[in-house]
Parts: C-alpha cells; sequence; structure tokens
C-alpha cells in the first residue's frame, strides 16, 4: 500500500511545475498585482492577523526568527514564512517552534490548489504566468489563516518593492544589513538595492533598522519620511555591548572548552541598552556571531515598537531561544563514521559580508583554524567570488572547491579562476558528492575542524549525506 503524501509534499510536486527564481534566476518575473489578484481570490488571507516585514541583504531570517520566537513566548500563537529550506519544505512555513498541525496544511493546500488550478493564464494580469514563490508565500498567508495566529513574520524573499511577500501592510517593518547581492536584479550599487528594501516601507507604519552607511541610510530615511513612517536605526536608537562567548556548563564568561561546542554548550552573551527599553536587556544567544547581536537589537526594538506592553524579561526569553539550521550550525556526528571530526561547522552565508563575519566568529572560537581546520566551500554563479576567494588566503590547511548541488546554477571554472587569482591553494572536486565524502573522510581521519559555507544549498547537501551515512551501520564513505 502507498504511503499517503504529506500535504506540503503535494503541494511541492504541484508548485514544481511553476518558475522558481530561487533554483533559476529569471528577470521580469516580480509582480505585485499577480500576488494582489491571487489574494482577492483566496479572500485576502495576508489580512487574517498583524504581521512584521523583514527584508535585508543578510540577516533577515536570524531577525525573523527572533521576532517570531519573542512573540511566541509572550503567549501569542505565531505565524513564521521564512526562506530559503534546508532539508524540508515545513521550515518555510511553520511556528517559531516547529511546525502546525497536518490538518492546516490540508486545508491550506486544499484551497490554494483549488483555487490556482481554476485560472486560467489569460485572466491573471497581463497574462503572466505564477511563481514558485508566489505560490509558497500565498500558502503561508493561508496557512496563517487557517490555524488562526494571533501574528504572523514575513521574510523578505528577494529585495523588497516587488517581493511576493508585500502586498502585506505590517505593524513594523524591518531591514537587516544591505549589502550588494543579486545586482542583475536590484542594482549595483548598495544606494540601489536600498531603494529595493525600502519598497516594504509602507504609510506611518514604523521602520527598524540595522545601522547601515551613510550614504544607505539616507536613501531608506527618505522613503520612511515619504511615507510618513518613523524611523529607528540601531545604531541610533541602541547601544549593544561587546559580545562574550561562554560555555553555559561553566560559571565564567571567559573559560570554554570546544568539546562542548559540539555539543551545543556554547552562546554568547551582550547587552542591549535603548531609550526604547525600560531597562537593559541582558541577551544570551545560541545563534553564534557578532553580527548575530545586531540582529537581536533589531528584533527587540521592533517588538518593543509594535507591541510596548512587552515585558524586557519575554524580550530576553525569546530571543534566548532563537536558533536556525545553516547558521554557524555544529553539526552532529553521532552516528557516521566521522566522529573523528572535532567540529564540523555549517554555514549558508554567501556574500561578500556574511562570509567575512563568518570567518570572524570561525577565527573567534578555533583559534589555530589556519593549521588544522579544512573548508568546503561552493556559491552559485550570481556571487561576487571574485572578492569572496580572497578572505580564504592564509585561513585554512586544505580548501576544497566544489558545486552547491544539482539544482542552483553554478560557474566552477569561474570559482577556480578566483580562488588562483587570489592566491588560495584548492582540491577541485566538482562532484559535490565526493566533495563532501573526501573531506569528511581526511579531516576524521586528521582530526581537523571543516568549515562549509558559501551556499545554504551546499549546506543541506552535507546535511543529507550526514543523515544518509546514518542509515548505512558499519558504511564508510568512498574517498
Amino acid at each position: 500500500m502507498n504511503e499517503k503524501k504529506s500535504a506540503l509534499a503535494v503541494f511541492e510536486n504541484f508548485a514544481d511545475e511553476y518558475l522558481n527564481f530561487e533554483q533559476t534566476p529569471a528577470k521580469n518575473i516580480f509582480w505585485l498585482d499577480t500576488m494582489e489578484f491571487l489574494c482577492k481570490r483566496l479572500s485576502e488571507p495576508q489580512k487574517c492577523c498583524p504581521s512584521f516585514h523583514v527584508a535585508g541583504s543578510k540577516g533577515k531570517g536570524s531577525i525573523s526568527k527572533m521576532i517570531a520566537c519573542i512573540l511566541e513566548e509572550a503567549g501569542f500563537s505565531t505565524g513564521l514564512y521564512s526562506s530559503p529550506h534546508i532539508l524540508n519544505f515545513s521550515e518555510r512555513i511553520g511556528t517559531a517552534s516547529g511546525i502546525f498541525p497536518e490538518a492546516v496544511y490540508e486545508k491550506s493546500v486544499r484551497q490554494l490548489m483549488e483555487s490556482i488550478s481554476s485560472i486560467k493564464t489569460q485572466d491573471l494580469p497581463g497574462g503572466r504566468p505564477v511563481t514558485w514563490f508566489e505560490l509558497a508565500t500565498l500558502l503561508g498567508m493561508l496557512c496563517f489563516k487557517n490555524a488562526e495566529t494571533d501574528y504572523a513574520v514575513y521574510e523578505v524573499g528577494i529585495g523588497g518593492r516587488l517581493d511576493a511577500t508585500n502586498v502585506i501592510t505590517p505593524i513594523c517593518s524591518c531591514i537587516g544589513q544591505i549589502e550588494l547581492e543579486h545586482t542583475e536584479f536590484l542594482g549595483n550599487t548598495e544606494e540601489l538595492i536600498a531603494a529595493e528594501k525600502a519598497g516594504i516601507i509602507k504609510q506611518g507604519v514604523p521602520v527598524v533598522a540595522l545601522g547601515q552607511k551613510d550614504s544607505v541610510k539616507s536613501v531608506l530615511r527618505k522613503k520612511a519620511e515619504e511615507k510618513n513612517a518613523p524611523i529607528y536605526f540601531t545604531n541610533e536608537t541602541c547601544k549593544i555591548s561587546e559580545v562574550v562567548y561562554k560555555n553555559t556548563q561553566c560559571t565564567s564568561n571567559t573559560s570554554y572548552d570546544v568539546n562542548f561546542f559540539r555539543q551545543n554548550k556554547v552562546e554568547m552573551s551582550f547587552s542591549i541598552s535603548s531609550c526604547l527599553f525600560k531597562r537593559e536587556l541582558s541577551v544570551s544567544l545560541s545563534m553564534l556571531g557578532a553580527f548575530q547581536a545586531q540582529n537581536a537589537a533589531v528584533a527587540a526594538l521592533a517588538v518593543k515598537t509594535a507591541i510596548p506592553e512587552i515585558e524586557e524579561s519575554i524580550i530576553e526569553q525569546g530571543l534566548a531561544k532563537a536558533s536556525l539550521p545553516g547558521r554557524f550550525e555544529c553539526a552532529q556526528l553521532e552516528g557516521t563514521p566521522f566522529t573523528g571530526i572535532p567540529q564540523l561547522i555549517l554555514d549558508g552565508a554567501h556574500t561578500v559580508k556574511s562570509i567575512g563575519c563568518t570567518l570572524d566568529t570561525f577565527s573567534r572560537l578555533f583559534p589555530s583554524h589556519s593549521t588544522d581546520t579544512q573548508l568546503l566551500f561552493a556559491c552559485a554563479a550570481d556571487k561576487n567570488v571574485e572578492q569572496i576567494a580572497s578572505l580564504f588566503k592564509g585561513k585554512f590547511r586544505q580548501v576544497i572547491l566544489t558545486v552547491p548541488g544539482s539544482t542552483k546554477k553554478s560557474d566552477f571554472p569561474r570559482l577556480k579562476a578566483a580562488f588562483d587569482t587570489a592566491g588560495v591553494d584548492y582540491i577541485p572536486i566538482p562532484d559535490y558528492t565526493k566533495a563532501i565524502s573526501y573531506i569528511l573522510a581526511r579531516a576524521s581521519e586528521n582530526r581537523e575542524e571543516i568549515l562549509v559555507t558559501g551556499s545554504f544549498y551546499l549546506v543541506a547537501e552535507v546535511k543529507k549525506y550526514l543523515m544518509a551515512q546514518r542509515t548505512m551501520t558499519g558504511n564508510s564513505p568512498i574517498a
């Protein structure tokens, strides 16, 4: 007897027939009128509850999760819509702490498929076909409506102004770090990209933005003024103390053994002070990296701005519970042939600044990494690999270059050329499965740490490989 597919599996099969920008980037596919048309057909699910909207070049996933965790800690049922997913589509549409009951997904998928299947392409605005991301966004909205959530948090997919999520009118708009990314679609300067991100700013809705360089601030501030929306920049509105990493099993904040990191016992602590808070926040985060303290400030200010009655203690407790896969994640190696690896860090950073931040965190936690660690790197074809490659010079004993998987377009010859120009020695293994197998086997044999970065798709492939190894009792990978 065939096992019944989950509602989300049915949706994925249905949506796979539509253009997926994440896998196949294309121009001229961003139009809000299509989402507006579809939302009307589905009785405006985007209006089902108050929402938060989060954009940015990096950190928007972390900010979204932090906001959702704070709201949940305050006792509110909260829907969270984010992207991309690492292993399961349910990572995109759920709650701060997990997934919805299957009945919520079943009802939502049924409503969506019935509505979409009955539309003729010529009836759509401009006769343009619906895209994969529009369908995923609609499904998230329907799930939040059917689950009767108190609040919803939406992470922007790309840009902001024309993103499918931008049909909502939130109670707070958030903008994380802005840098050069998706320049073919968003513009070739940070100021042009900022203008696209600023497209989420709505009339009279407060904005909380991470501190930016002055020219980017000016773009965001101008848009906020046009919309009569108060805007708060974290570096102007609050003060964040220096981040301290600590071992939660020791009384000293400065004493920590990397072996505890593998057991998820390392966290970082810092304080946030602001005139918007009744008192200074004392924050502990399991999401590591100094940049996460900045993201936490955005999340805390956003919640306090939109819902002032939420107590500071609730904000602290919510932030402490926030975590995300593929963000400086320590992979669990128990049950695999690779237990000789002291630490395997998985991070989906894929821009110049985000990879720089990941390397800073890695250096701080593993001071001797240049002599006894390995790097597995891959990235999509649209990334600034020429600038990224130079970041790795002299940082790792061995560098393995590969591609991010079978679905994401990459440019392996360009990747190799960039590392050649940067003077970084590497081993090219374009078959990502062989590359993963090779580096895991060698690092386990030599008892060396590994950093995997450059793409969430590569992170996903490593996690899937480890899962497969756990099912192969006694089998070792082919190097």
